[in-house]
């Protein structure tokens, strides 16, 4: 199989396609061809070196997600069969022409979707879902303040909570990105480099602050958050775009407001937490998918070749949702 392989940790021109033995399967586990993949800023991060490895994971092979057909099933493998399209989260390796999945890991494509838009769909929705739903308990109703809202994991945010009528803001960095989450159900769009956020929500809630913030930005919005947060609320963070590291930091955050942080990750977690989190997901999501609810937002695919000029574009920061690889047609 072909496969993507980080040369050396550096920009996007160390990356090279390059011809690897297929990957072995276990009894419980899939091969899936792989028919499109997608990118997310942790691919950046391993590119460079800078990001943690789980054990058993080659770290010079990117990827964790996909979207492909069954090539041959283990033997104690039940539900799945050849042919069938599928969709997983990886915890690694997922740039490539083939994968071994263990079936527990696998999602089922809704016949509305293209192998592009599935592949979009598992890192982002799974974080978005996680992170709001079940981590910070987000409740019918209630507000939600979220960073980076034109990111992967933005537009999977902000659609998931206007599914539930959450009143959703929504940060990012021109009118143009602004117009296009609103097109998902933002409420409030707020540019960052003309607005402070803090300020426009205090104006929208009278005051009183967002019962949950997702960060994606980290240590540059820290004391903006802390004036922007809602008694008894939370925030939870799952990426750091702006850096981790304050020089000033105030330690009382949303202390008057008894207010919750918290940090969570999926590409870390066991096994099993997250095969019951892709069973939820399979149960309460993918029907959403299915009924038009929720999308995938594809900003740009790209030829499997051309995978440097992906990164280049991700470290631009110019796009709108995801970015995905086509591995073929």
């Amino acid at each position: 199989m072909r496969a993507a392989v980080i040369t050396e940790p550096g920009g996007p021109e160390v990356l090279q396609i390059q011809e690897l033995p297929d990957p072995a399967y276990g009894a419980e586990e899939v091969l899936v061809t792989i028919k499109a993949s997608a990118l997310n800023r942790l691919d950046l991060l391993q590119r460079r070196g800078r990001y943690p490895i789980p054990p058993g994971v080659r770290g010079d092979l990117p990827g964790v997600e996909m979207a492909g057909v069954i090539e041959a099933v283990g033997e104690r493998v039940q539900g799945w069969k050849v042919g069938d399209r599928v969709m997983a989260l990886l915890i690694g390796m997922g740039h490539a022409e083939k994968i071994a999945v263990h079936e527990r890991m696998l999602m089922p494509i809704p016949v509305n979707l293209s192998f592009a838009e599935a592949a979009s769909i598992p890192e982002v929705f799974l974080t978005a879902y996680d992170a709001l739903m079940l981590q910070s308990d987000l409740a019918l109703g209630q507000s939600v303040l979220i960073h980076a809202v034109g990111s992967g994991v933005g537009t999977a945010a902000v659609q998931l909570a206007h599914a539930q009528s959450n009143f959703t803001f929504g940060t990012t960095s021109s009118a143009e990105k602004i117009a296009q989450a609103k097109e998902l159900g933002l409420d409030v769009g707020i540019n960052y480099n003309t607005e402070d956020f803090a300020e426009v929500i205090a104006k929208h809630t009278d005051g009183k602050g967002v019962n949950v913030i997702l960060d994606l930005v980290g240590a540059p919005y820290w004391e903006q958050n802390s004036r922007s947060i809602a008694l008894k609320g939370q925030m939870i963070t799952v990426g750091a775009m702006g850096g981790n590291t304050l020089e000033k930091m105030n330690i009382g955050f949303g202390a008057g407001r008894r207010a919750g942080v918290r940090g969570t990750s999926l590409r870390s977690r066991p096994f099993e937490e997250k095969a019951i989190l892709v069973q939820l997901f399979n149960d309460r999501i993918v029907p959403l998918f299915e009924r038009g609810i929720v999308k995938a937002v594809v900003d740009k695919v790209y030829a499997f070749d051309d995978i440097s000029a992906a990164h280049e574009q991700m470290e631009a920061n110019t796009n709108f949702g995801k970015i995905v690889l086509e591995m073929s047609k």
